[in-house]
């Protein structure tokens, strides 16, 4: 019996479990509910995180980059000073430290009258704080131009030798390498003897004559005004120029082809001696030496060259394995450079040339005007005792310069480069020739120099003709 009681109280139960599965579905469904207040939130703070962003995108950040675009216009400047910073330090003939550098750069901003309130250290971090401050200053985009124009120049200018390197436009380059090949462009040498172009070398000589004559007149007029006297003197240097050219067949072919002007010709002063000018080192005059001393290898009496680099202002450097072979014969240490404590030698490119070997006495000439690639060369000779150097110290102008492209441009309508001394030469003895000049070893400035010059020579036409030069 217990056991159907038993049966009869679990029927029982079995009829009232409906009661908990009730209880479930209450609690699924809460669950449910507070799922979707849950996602209701989560999809607002999504909503409203986003008009945030879109707001601060469209507002803020297009005011940021705004202000960004203007400070880049503004950068620009700060990057065209410190780019020449850079290279100074990367390409100038000597070791030179930021902190030094830094306080050329100081002394510009003085002069510029842009001096920082407060300068905490001497570098270049220090320089872009200072350089970004005085940009961001100025009013507008011209004042910016100017002033990164000014303080280039300043700090180039005032780079030892003081006054060798500076910065260039695109017309101050074409001006260069038009001085260094010996081109004017804004000169008709022609036009300035009153020829044509197909006149016969004796017309263009004779019209040379004429004009010179002319001016010479002025010169030595006492009446002359000084104004008339400048300008007659300049004329008459333009004649012997166009004389020079033009009375050379060779020459005068190159004229007419690119307009480069003569840089080596050549006299006979009696049977014997040959007097030979190199004006200017330019890319043509390696050419020009070999063509004037093959005109004149058919004179046989010739035994003596003077060879003179008066007045010569120098030019390409490079020419110089080239032109120094034909005197000291191929693969010589012709001379050395200097730059940022390393030296480094040349040596000839090419060799002996027969129509110069065949002088047995030759003397060279130099003034204290002669600078720069004429300066090595008459060192060279010197060392080798290629012939007996005679006059007074060259200038001492021995630099090398190098024009330097420059990434960060200020203008649209400029572009800006860098002339820089890239290297000191050497002289004979290994010192600088910058400063020092290369000394002659017969100084025209003694009193008994032609009896000094005898001594070396024992030829007295050789002396008389030396000192009709040099009066």
């Amino acid at each position: 019996m217990p056991t159907t009681k038993t049966s009869s109280k679990t029927s029982t139960k079995k009829k009232t479990t409906p009661k908990p599965l009730k209880r479930v579905i209450i609690k699924q469904t809460d669950r449910t509910i507070r799922f979707s207040y849950i996602s209701l939130i989560i999809l607002f703070i999504i909503i409203l995180l986003g008009g945030l962003y879109f707001y601060n995108f469209t507002y803020v950040r297009g005011d940021q980059g705004e202000n960004e675009a203007v400070q880049v216009q503004e950068e620009k400047h700060v990057a065209f000073l410190l780019e020449i910073f850079d290279k100074i330090q990367e390409n100038y003939w000597e070791v030179i430290t930021g902190q030094d550098l830094f306080n050329i750069y100081k002394a510009g901003l003085e002069k510029l009258e842009k001096q920082p309130e407060v300068i905490i250290n001497s570098d270049r971090t220090a320089l872009k704080s200072i350089l970004t401050q005085v940009v961001d200053g100025l009013s507008d985009e011209l004042a910016k131009k100017e002033f990164s124009v000014n303080l280039a120049t300043i700090v180039l200018y005032n780079l030892q030798p003081v006054g060798r390197s500076g910065l260039f436009t695109t017309q101050k380059e074409t001006d260069l390498w038009n001085n260094v090949k010996n081109i004017d462009p804004n000169t008709n040498l022609y036009t300035e003897l009153d020829v044509t172009e197909d006149a016969s070398t004796e017309e263009i000589a004779a019209a040379a004559d004429e004009v010179e004559e002319e001016l010479q007149d002025i010169i030595n007029d006492n009446d002359s005004t000084e104004e008339e006297l400048a300008a007659a003197q300049q004329k008459l240097a333009v004649v012997d120029r166009a004389r020079e050219t033009l009375t050379q067949e060779a020459a005068r072919q190159t004229y007419n082809t690119s307009g480069v002007e003569a840089t080596v010709y050549g006299e006979m002063l009696t049977d014997e001696i040959l007097h030979m000018t190199i004006k200017k080192m330019s890319p043509t005059s390696f050419t020009e030496l070999q063509q004037v001393a093959n005109e004149f290898d058919q004179y046989q009496n010739l035994d003596t060259l003077i060879l003179d680099l008066r007045g010569n202002i120098g030019g390409s450097v490079d020419l110089m394995p080239y032109f120094l072979g034909p005197f000291i014969g191929p693969n010589q240490y012709a001379y050395e450079s200097y730059h940022q404590g390393e030296y480094e030698p040349y040596k000839t490119l090419v060799g002996w040339l027969p129509s110069l070997v065949r002088y047995k006495n030759v003397i060279i000439l130099q003034d204290e005007i002669a600078q720069s690639s004429a300066e090595v060369m008459t060192s060279v000779l010197k060392k080798y005792n290629v012939g007996i150097l005679v006059g007074t110290t060259s200038r001492g102008w021995g630099t090398i310069e190098a024009v330097y492209e420059l990434t960060n441009q200020i203008s649209d309508d400029e572009t800006y480069k860098m002339f820089l001394v890239n290297a000191v030469t050497l002289r004979d003895d290994g010192q600088p020739i910058e400063g020092r000049g290369v000394d002659p070893v017969i100084n025209v400035a003694d009193e008994n120099w032609p009896d000094l010059l005898y001594t070396y020579v024992n030829d007295n036409a050789l002396v008389r003709a030396v000192e009709k030069l040099i009066d």
